[in-house]
């Protein structure tokens, strides 16, 4: 699968989309935007799935409501990731549609960075002065050349699926679960864009549908919307692009320099595992990904009513910090990476995971548990978490704790 395949993968995996948790504010603005050419779903995913990456720079705004309860500012250092779990933050995004990007929480006095450059990463927090250093070690890194290498050549002979097939086993595997369409056209950062509308046909779910704002040009997804069934009157997660370009951004904008006095902690990341495994030349089913699920991990449900189960979690031991609970946890769930990315677990200062986990989560007989307007989190007293975007009873009657 190439990069534009790589791009695009709606249908098949609306609930990681929800997990990850992307929407945008207020698609529809007063201005109206040009007209497009009329697309239908499967025209204009294939035109996303086949359109070349492009170089972009943009400002983006965030807001979550999720309902949840309000995080103490100081459980928060400025610009914090945990301040997307509430409220409205501002994200800056730079990239040159290849192997470099940018991209920026905006605090008030503080900024939370990340910037990647091939098969390398720096995360810095100014909150805390700290740069993180994140590569491959050199067998990964000759894995993923050998792959990259393996997948253009399979793609010259035909032997992975065209954009258009890709698309249509895509809209096939999620046809049960959720129906996909356009609605009329909307404008975004001053741009018209395609709103592409994905809606749930499973019973038991708390999203009621997502839109995405797809530009009419270059066919770059440039927001969308996560609605729930909780509130229709406005997205519980947005983020949209006020702003947007499609020019290179300048290689100072790409590039990460250490700033002066801060502290480097160099991570060396073993992936030659998970690089082994994946084909990328066919698009899994269902059974496949079940069939493939790692021990202690159950899957109930479909589509977006699915609630994944994982037993034995140490959750006191991630609560205090523990590095080795934390790579305990990533070995044992078959998806970690190995190497030195857990082996000193900083938390940001003056945070006390303890406590904005009792902050929260709402406890409940054998364990707590966590509401939102689109997931739900049980955590059982015996070392079981269960996830879904499904009510809190759901999750419960699974457990048998209901």
């Amino acid at each position: 699968m190439d990069r534009r395949q790589l791009r695009w993968a709606v249908p098949g995996a609306v609930v990681a989309a929800v997990a990850v948790a992307i929407a945008v504010p207020s698609l529809a603005t007063a201005d109206q935007p040009r007209d497009l050419p009329d697309l239908d779903a499967n025209e204009l995913l294939t035109a996303v799935a086949s359109a070349e990456p492009v170089p972009m720079s943009g400002t983006a705004v965030y807001t979550a409501r999720l309902g949840l309860p309000a995080i103490p500012a100081e459980m928060t250092n400025g610009a914090d990731p945990l301040n997307l779990l509430a409220g409205s933050s501002t994200i800056r995004v730079w990239t040159d549609g290849q192997d470099r990007s940018r991209t920026s929480l905006l605090g008030a006095t503080s900024e939370y960075s990340v910037v990647t450059d091939g098969a390398e990463a720096w995360s810095y927090a100014s909150s805390t002065d700290v740069v993180t250093h994140v590569t491959l070690d050199a067998d990964s890194q000759q894995q993923l050349a050998q792959a990259q290498s393996d997948r253009e050549a399979a793609a010259a002979a035909g032997d992975v699926p065209t954009p258009a097939e890709l698309v249509s086993q895509l809209l096939e595997q999620s046809a049960d679960d959720a129906t996909v369409s356009v609605a009329e056209p909307v404008l975004v950062a001053g741009r018209s864009a395609y709103s592409l509308v994905i809606t749930p046909t499973t019973d038991g779910t708390l999203v009621d549908h997502i839109q995405v704002a797809v530009d009419g040009e270059t066919y770059t997804p440039l927001g969308a919307q996560v609605w729930s069934t909780q509130d229709s009157t406005a997205p519980a997660l947005e983020l949209t692009y006020t702003d947007v370009s499609f020019t290179a951004p300048s290689d100072a904008s790409l590039s990460f320099s250490t700033p002066s006095g801060a502290t480097v902690d160099e991570k060396v990341v073993d992936l030659s595992d998970h690089l082994a495994d994946a084909d990328g030349t066919t698009v899994p089913t269902d059974g496949d990904w079940k069939d493939a699920l790692p021990d202690g991990v159950t899957v109930t449900g479909e589509g977006f009513a699915t609630v994944v189960e994982r037993s034995d979690v140490d959750v006191e031991g991630l609560l205090a910090g523990d590095p080795a609970a934390v790579q305990d946890q990533l070995d044992n769930s078959g998806f970690g990476p190995e190497g030195e990315l857990f082996d000193d677990f900083d938390r940001p200062d003056g945070l006390d995971a303890t406590a904005l986990y009792d902050q929260l989560t709402t406890p409940v007989d054998g364990g707590r548990i966590l509401t939102s307007a689109l997931v739900s989190v049980l955590v059982t007293d015996d070392g079981r978490v269960l996830v879904g975007a499904v009510p809190a009873d759901d999750l419960l009657a699974i457990a048998g704790l209901d």
